[in-house]
Order: structure tokens, then C-alpha cells, then sequence
């Protein structure tokens, strides 16, 4: 099974993860899902970001691949990430969102080269823009004014 590196600035990489447990309902950094997750905090020493990450990779590749999803190329981030490409053995892809977490962790189980394809279909296609006509519940003070109404009618959707 492919490996995954989640590198972000504090605390994307942490809520990526944390979001991808409550869709999936488990919990995705435990060691047999061989998903690892770095946050980069502010002003960190990129040297020891870049080896700890080089661990996590070395750490969850079976010999299937790693990919590494970072949040912004060019960035501190993006420039740990990079540090670990080697092609055919850990990709690194940049611009992470959850759509592009859920596709990943969900097709790791082939070729690198497809899984890569498909963070990158999952995360263009998880960009698009809502148009709807649709009452929103605003929450408190917002336009529906029925706020307690609505939160017992939709916590069933949590």
C-alpha cells in the first residue's frame, strides 16, 4: 500500500488528517494505514523538518511508493516536501486539500504514477464553485433566524 506524507504549515497537515478520520470514521495516522503527517511550525529549522520527514517516508514505504501532499509550492512546506522526491519512489504533489486526502487514501493500493493522477483529479475536481438559491443556516445572527430549529433539524448531517 502507497504511503502518505502530509506536510503543511501548522496545523493544515494535523486538520487534513483529523478531517479524513471523521469522514472515513478511523483514524488514518495510525501505523497500518502507513499515513504520517508533519506541520511545519513557524520559523522551524527546514533541516530537521526535511529528516524528519525523510524518516516518516522511509518509515510507511513498503516498497510501493510514498507520496508526499503538501500544502503550498514554494513555501516552507513545499520546500520540505520537495526535498524527498525521487521519481518512481516518493511523489510529492502540492496544493492539498481534502478532496485530493480522500481520493488518495481511498486509491493507494496500485502504481504510484495512478495514485498521483488521482490527488490531482481529487483535488481540481473538489474546486468548484456553489451556486444555490437555497436558504443557508447562518448560525447565530445570521439570515435564517431560526437558528435552534435548524440545528435540531440538520445535526443528523454532523
Amino acid at each position: 500500500m502507497i504511503g502518505v506524507v502530509l506536510i503543511a504549515h501548522r496545523p493544515l497537515a494535523s486538520a487534513l488528517a483529523a478531517a479524513a478520520s471523521h469522514v472515513y470514521s478511523c483514524a488514518p495516522e495510525r501505523a497500518e494505514d502507513r499515513v504520517r503527517v508533519l506541520d511545519i511550525e513557524p520559523g522551524g529549522d527546514v533541516a530537521t523538518a526535511t529528516a524528519a520527514a525523510r524518516a516518516m517516508a522511509r518509515e510507511i514505504d513498503d516498497g510501493s511508493g510514498v507520496i508526499v501532499l503538501t500544502d503550498a509550492f514554494g513555501a516552507t512546506p513545499g520546500n520540505v516536501a520537495s526535498q524527498l522526491a525521487e521519481p518512481g519512489r516518493v511523489a510529492v504533489v502540492a496544493g492539498v486539500n481534502l478532496p485530493m486526502l480522500l481520493r488518495v487514501l481511498c486509491y493507494r493500493d496500485g502504481k504510484l504514477a495512478d495514485t498521483v493522477d488521482k490527488a490531482l483529479a481529487g483535488g481540481t475536481q473538489g474546486v468548484m464553485q456553489v451556486a444555490t438559491t437555497a436558504v443557508q443556516n447562518q448560525g447565530p445572527g445570521g439570515r435564517t433566524g431560526t437558528q435552534g430549529d435548524d440545528l435540531a433539524r440538520l445535526h443528523h448531517q454532523q
